[in-house]
């Protein structure tokens, strides 16, 4: 689908003002922003001034209107496609119907390889495999593996555990179709960013607590890991900072409405019993995020478990940074740390 001018011409606009020199963008940005022991990185600080200005939000009015804005704006910060990446599409077959599914292969990479099932992140509400194919396609050429990246059930129309079902869906198809795919079966990891790292812990969670294959390995960026709790980084990051609290409310009261048990380890994996037998995991927080603490305090239950845990906080990032891999240097160095652990954790 061709670009409109009017999102080419704001995201060179962007890049314009990212090439400007570091004088002339902490005078845009205005001054450091230093919060709980921590300060905001420029390149974050830029792109909350630039979305200040525009008056864009993650989630604002109908579900649909959220869902176009993200599509529209998906060019503006997340920079050309990386290459050299392959993608074909796929469709996995699910028990309600059919799973639109995209997979990535980078240049070069002999078969069979490691793979990586990608989720999306989009509060379980808006996004796909679109919006986050840079992403995807940045995991795949730098930690060289190949990336199935999967369109799941989006809420209010689908709310829980429609996503979570299809989440463990396209694992189990990556697993079933490894040989067709190119891929290792016995190196498969699950993946994915916001609502995304949700979905990859449950799938790592319901994988290991049946009879089965489960992933080896888990990466986990910026996760929403507990939907019972108002952890403290939601109150210190509450608004301004890319995700606001009102948003996350207004994810999971369509994801999870009432009726559902919020405290079910495959909406709210903190609050799992057990947790022992669990893939050895990357999880990344970002030091200015309402989810930054319940992320760190998943970390903690983790390694109290005997799982295998490298906690990473980016202390001068916003959430959402993987997304952010076409403006600024220090998006895509956090990135790349994540790419670097995906890499090592399925060798």
């Amino acid at each position: 689908m061709a670009v409109p001018f009017q999102i080419r011409a704001q995201a060179a606009a962007a890049r314009f003002l990212y090439a400007l020199p570091r004088p002339l963008r902490r005078a845009l940005a205005g001054r450091p922003i230093r919060l709980d022991g921590q300060e905001l990185a420029l390149d974050a600080q830029l792109l909350l001034r630039l979305q200040q200005l525009s008056g864009a939000a993650l989630a604002s009015g109908s579900v649909e209107r959220a869902r176009a804005a993200l599509t529209r704006s998906r060019h503006l910060v997340s920079g050309p496609p990386i290459q050299p990446v392959h993608a074909s599409e796929l469709t996995i077959s699910a028990d309600h119907g059919d799973l639109p599914a995209t997979l990535y292969t980078p240049e070069g990479l002999g078969e069979p390889s490691p793979a990586l099932v990608f989720y999306h992140g989009g509060g379980w509400v808006v996004g796909d495999r679109d919006t986050h194919d840079n992403v995807a396609r940045f995991l795949a050429k730098h930690a060289r593996v190949r990336v199935l990246s999967v369109d799941y059930r989006l809420a209010p129309e689908h709310p829980f555990p429609a996503a979570q079902e299809d989440a463990l869906a396209a694992f189990d198809y990556a697993v079933a179709k490894a040989s067709d795919l190119g891929i290792d079966g016995d190196r498969i990891a699950v993946g994915g960013d916001s609502a995304g790292g949700n979905l990859a812990a449950v799938t790592a969670y319901a994988a290991t607590r049946r009879a089965g294959p489960a992933p080896v390995f888990q990466l986990l960026l910026y996760p929403a890991v507990d939907a019972t709790v108002r952890h403290r980084s939601r109150e210190l990051f509450a608004d301004g900072f890319f995700l606001t609290d009102e948003e996350m409310t207004w994810f999971i009261d369509h994801y999870a409405p009432d009726g559902v048990d919020r405290a079910d380890p495959l909406l709210s994996p903190l609050r799992a019993e057990d947790l022992s037998g669990l893939p050895p995991a990357y999880l990344a927080t970002a030091g200015f995020d309402p989810l930054r603490d319940e992320g760190e305090a998943y970390a903690d239950r983790l390694r109290e478990a005997g799982v295998p845990v490298a906690l990473s906080r980016q202390p001068d990032l916003i959430h959402g940074y993987a997304n952010f891999l076409g403006v600024g240097r220090r998006f895509t160095e956090a990135t790349a740390e994540a790419a670097g652990a995906l890499r090592v954790g399925v060798a």
